[in-house]
């Protein structure tokens, strides 16, 4: 199947772009990586008036730095996360997840933004945002505002980007000495869609969880942060995760079953990702 037709313009400058986005409005569409849009379109499950080509928008291809946190241009690719120094350093969760973004040849074209402003329940980035508390940085012609990640995802396919509104930049907290993180996802097969996956943060003091984020994706119509089984977790490390937490786990998660696995598979492969995610602690504190 074909896409429905549209017009293409590839702006010059930003205030160009977030001219034709606020005179278009819900005409228009962003394209930056095209790995979802495109795809879509031939569906004929989307289906713009104008495509607005941002690909050559150099100021969202940047991976800064400042004392406190990371912040990656909405045009920076999965292959450039996966292999850029400062992330790997300063952000590995990040880094790590970006290893499992599909298959290689997606990752040299797909983009960060595109990925986020997308908000698939079974896309990894969202997780990851909510485990490090990311904010996600918009601009329109009315100006720049910034939205905590667990603020931005609001659904399946739905966030708090506004009529106008375009992702300009992800900012991440850099990771500390004490923090540790456990990344993981279970699939049928390398690349293919996530069953059930998993993005951990937790700030280990001798032996002893003190705080931290589990961020399930794959397993509701958004990305969900365990904050009561997180909750259940703290203090001493343990090697097994008690029948008391896999329950609050199970009830926290609410799993809903999709093509990829049915709901009692996922909260059992969520509770197989905790064990993992706690021995990996252990085994690093």
């Amino acid at each position: 199947m074909k896409s429905p037709d549209f017009e293409y313009v590839k702006p010059s400058s930003m205030a160009q772009a977030l001219s034709l986005l606020d005179e278009h409005r819900d005409d228009a569409q962003i394209l930056a990586g095209g790995q979802s849009l495109l795809a879509m379109m031939n569906l004929r499950m989307s289906w713009p008036k104008l495509l607005i080509d941002i690909t050559g928008l150099a100021a969202l291809r940047s991976i800064e730095e400042d004392s406190s946190c990371v912040r990656i241009g909405a045009l920076i690719t999965h292959h450039q996360v996966r292999t850029h120094r400062l992330v790997a350093l300063s952000v590995p969760l990040l880094s790590q997840a970006a290893a499992h973004v599909a298959h290689l040849a997606i990752r040299h074209v797909g983009t960060i933004g595109g990925s986020m402003a997308l908000a698939d329940p079974a896309a990894e980035y969202p997780a990851v945002s909510l485990a490090l508390g990311a904010t996600v940085v918009l601009a329109s012609t009315r100006g720049e505002r910034r939205v905590r990640a667990t603020d931005f995802f609001l659904g399946m396919y739905k966030t708090a980007l506004m009529p106008g509104e375009i992702i300009t930049a992800i900012e991440f907290p850099k990771a500390t000495a004490q923090e540790r993180f456990f990344f993981a996802e279970l699939s049928r097969r390398r690349g293919d869609y996530a069953m059930v996956g998993l993005a951990m943060s937790a700030k280990v003091n001798q032996g002893f969880i003190e705080k931290g984020q589990l961020a399930y994706f794959a397993v509701q119509d958004q990305a969900v942060l365990a904050v009561k089984t997180m909750e259940s977790l703290l203090g001493p490390i343990s090697s097994t995760v008690s029948p008391e937490t896999f329950q609050t786990l199970r009830v926290e998660l609410s799993a809903k079953g999709d093509l990829q696995a049915n709901a009692q598979t996922k909260n059992h492969l969520a509770g197989v990702l905790l064990s993992r995610a706690l021995k990996s602690l252990g085994s690093s504190s």
